[in-house]
């Protein structure tokens, strides 16, 4: 399993054409090999990022692109995915415009399974990240399983915070995915003044070596360190953090 940085994290650093080179290269400092790209300005080409990163000696792997695009334009997300020599094509949650239940479930699956073949047939791999609010019992399944049982051509970004914010087992359910959970999202969680918050990766609560003993075992390839938010710190040393304590402290 390789580790990366999800760069959604330092996307306040990605948002012109000499700040995303520079950011690239402080990612590949940290020691980082892969990345996943999320939050770079749209005025950065694929080219660009796809030459940049390759500069660094940092694989693109994943992306998390436009829904919309993904499902209109898939042609054009092939070939900027083909671009950054990047295998994965995300997408970060079910699109706000359909409910949250079953029937708003089974039109998403409906709609987006034509663009993910055509992805898969471009040797391209359609991926669904959760958040919280897909371990929400829909009867006898939680909306997580209606995806994975109704959605075959799709795999999953397991997300572990946002698993353990929804009180489950972030171990448990990369086991349940099995070997369609291909890429997780790493971050923490802590308490701090009574509120639950992300953090660093061995910072706050979570059974880590539970967690990666049990990616490990499921065959995931990529864990990406992500923190959406880092309360003043700088998200480059929360990044840092995390790597360092995965690589030294298990």
């Amino acid at each position: 399993m390789k580790y990366g940085a999800q760069l959604y994290t330092i996307r306040d650093y990605m948002q012109t054409h000499k700040d995303f080179a520079s950011s690239i290269k402080r990612i590949a400092k940290l020691g980082f090999k892969c990345v996943q790209v999320s939050g770079v300005n749209p005025i950065i080409p694929p080219e660009e990022i796809g030459e940049t990163c390759q500069a660094y000696g940092l694989e693109v792997v994943i992306s998390h692109a436009d829904p919309a695009r993904i499902l209109n334009n898939t042609e054009d997300v092939i070939n900027e995915h083909k671009y950054m020599n990047a295998q994965y094509v995300g997408i970060g949650r079910i699109p706000k415009d359909y409910s949250c239940d079953q029937s708003g479930y089974r039109q998403f699956i409906t709609d987006y399974i034509p663009a993910s073949r055509a992805l898969k047939e471009a040797g391209l791999q359609f991926m669904y990240h959760n958040h919280h609010f897909e371990f929400e019992k829909l009867g006898e399944k939680h909306a997580i399983d209606y995806i994975k049982d109704n959605f075959k051509d799709a795999n999953f970004t397991l997300d572990t915070y946002w698993v353990q914010m929804a009180g489950a087992d972030p171990a448990y359910w990369i086991n349940r995915l099995g070997p369609r959970c291909e890429i997780l999202h790493l971050k923490d969680c802590e308490v701090n003044n009574g509120i639950s918050r992300m953090c660093e990766v061995m910072e706050g609560n979570m059974n880590w070596p539970y967690i990666i003993r049990a990616a490990k075992d499921a065959g995931v390839k990529y864990a990406f360190i992500e923190q959406d938010e880092c309360f003043g710190k700088d998200p480059f040393d929360c990044l840092a953090t995390s790597l360092n304590n995965l690589q030294n402290k298990l």
